[in-house]
């Protein structure tokens, strides 16, 4: 069993002590909320063993000695390092070690976990109100203040044996997605709010960053970074990947968190990633340098509603198209938005539903507008029910703004998939055929096609995938003769079981002179009518 199997499941075990009080929309905060404060105590802990020169990795030991250097004249200087090098510095006494002291001594109180909290938020602006929600005291933990106690102390206990410091940000974050997305699998609906498919993810973040492997300092854009699943996946594929920076929006507060976390279990360092919490449509963000983005990656909640307000028009990232998107529908908008923070050379993926391609009124001539710039690259149909918000099948849009001509690419993709429960899945087999396939940009029967402007324009700018991609198949033919013999075979069995129907119903007697008379008549119907 790999070590991300055996931490996973380690972690996952926890949320047994929630999960018959509450959804698992509800618990993953608390969950991943104290697997986050555990992070960061281990991780203090394993720095203080190295300040003060201690060959040693038992966190018990590191506690002690933290516990001890705290009460010297030099505790203050020693806390400022940790500062530095983390942005936060947990007291001794707050540590998640000593809190499980407390937990085992009966002396643990959830104002003490409140209180770690508190200062963790307060330490600096990158973690200002991270733990927000996390209600200690909900009653969905327990109706009195010590049961409440009780349930956080037993998810606390739970996890205790791990030295999360000890994993690589690789392993650890991996970890931390995977749980993501089992708690995705576990909300059904509701985790379209914060959760991208990793297969889908990964897939995007494939075509994103061809050719672009050895960019050093390359930028990631996702304005709806949900828990940043879509961000991190670049550096999957990049071999300067410790120089990748991070630039997000949301505007669910607690999704915000969310990502922020994940960034920070990934070894993101705070200085490379630029988060913000926000409405990406009626907030344009970033507006500070930089501006715009090697690759922009998204997945905006389908067919939402905007303002669509008269003062768009004048806004630089719609003003181009002399049209706004429709108010019922803020698909496009989405899109204008993204691609306006794309840099010439840069690549821009985004997930829709199939009504962009073929709708027509302000949607069809932005449509026509970016189609007649060469700003559309491709087009690839996903399966059905590959998200776990809907069911509806979806597509990647791909954007580029240095193209050399305005053909377009498509590959209907909907049937690569693997079954997995009630939902669909790309494999890795499906995720590098559509990858492959899209590189190449050749014909590919029934599944791809290059089609060019002229083509595209005689199609009345419609971009719906059958009209390119023809994935018809025609029935098999059938002989007559076998036909006829079918026929043959049924014209047999209907005699004989007709004969045998009529043995039945001649040993049927009527009670009376005149129930035999009316079973005479329907036996004699029933045979003119059946011959």
């Amino acid at each position: 069993m790999s070590t991300s199997t055996k931490l996973y499941q380690k972690l996952w075990n926890s949320a047994d002590i929630l999960r018959s009080n509450m959804d698992a929309s509800e618990y993953k905060s608390y969950l991943l909320g104290l697997i986050f404060y555990k992070y960061l105590s281990d991780r203090e802990l394993s720095y203080v063993g190295e300040l003060l020169d201690i060959n040693e990795d038992n966190l018990e030991i590191l506690q002690d000695e933290y516990e001890d250097f705290y009460q010297t004249e030099d505790a203050k200087d020693f806390i400022e390092e940790i500062e530095f090098k983390f942005s936060y510095a947990i007291r001794p006494s707050l540590t998640y070690t000593n809190l499980i002291r407390e937990i085992d001594e009966k002396t643990f109180e959830l104002d003490h976990l409140a209180q770690a909290f508190r200062e963790i938020e307060q330490s600096s602006k990158a973690f200002e109100n991270l733990f927000e929600d996390i209600d200690l005291y909900s009653k969905r933990l327990g109706q009195s203040l010590a049961k409440q106690n009780e349930t956080i102390a037993k998810v606390m206990k739970e996890l205790s044996d791990l030295d999360l410091s000890k994993y690589s940000g690789d392993v650890l974050g991996d970890v931390y997605e995977y749980m993501i997305g089992t708690f995705a699998t576990e909300s059904g609906k509701k985790a379209g709010e914060f959760y991208t498919p990793q297969a889908v993810s990964k897939l995007m973040a494939k075509i994103a960053m061809a050719g672009k492997e050895d960019i050093k300092g390359f930028t990631v854009y996702d304005p709806t970074m949900g828990s940043g699943s879509l961000l991190l996946n670049p550096r999957k594929f990049s071999n300067e990947k410790t120089s990748i920076r991070y630039f997000g929006q949301e505007k669910n507060n607690s999704t915000y968190n969310l990502a922020r976390m994940n960034m920070i279990l990934h070894s993101v360092p705070l200085s490379y990633q630029s988060l913000s919490y926000g409405d990406t449509l009626a907030d344009d963000w970033p507006t500070d340098e930089p501006t715009t983005f090697d690759a922009v990656l998204m997945n905006p909640p389908y067919s939402a509603k905007w303002s669509a307000a008269k003062g768009f028009l004048d806004d630089q990232r719609f003003a181009a198209y002399g049209i706004l998107p429709p108010k019922s529908k803020a698909d496009m908008a989405f899109l204008l938005h993204g691609f306006y923070h794309l840099k010439d050379t840069g690549t821009m993926i985004i997930v829709l539903p199939h009504g962009p391609l073929f709708r027509g009124g302000a949607e069809g001539k932005i449509r026509r507008k970016l189609l007649e710039n060469g700003s559309i690259d491709g087009v690839i149909g996903l399966p059905a029910n590959v998200f776990f918000n809907t069911s509806i099948p979806t597509i990647l849009m791909i954007l580029r703004k240095d193209k050399k001509d305005r053909s377009v690419f498509f590959i209907d993709a909907k049937d690569e998939f693997v079954k997995e429960g009630t939902q669909n899945n790309l494999s890795d087999e499906n995720i590098e055929k559509i990858f492959k396939t899209y590189m190449e940009r050749a014909d590919v029967e029934k599944f791809a096609h290059l089609a060019s402007f002229e083509e595209i324009a005689e199609n009345d700018f419609n971009l719906n995938i059958p009209r390119y991609v023809d994935t018809f198949e025609e029935e098999e033919e059938i002989p007559l003769a076998d036909v006829a013999g079918d026929l043959r075979a049924i014209e047999e069995s209907l005699g004989a079981n007709k004969s045998k129907l009529f043995d039945i119903l001649g040993e049927l007697v009527g009670t009376n002179d005149q129930a035999n008379h009316d079973l005479e008549a329907f036996i004699k119907a029933f045979g003119e009518n059946y011959d």
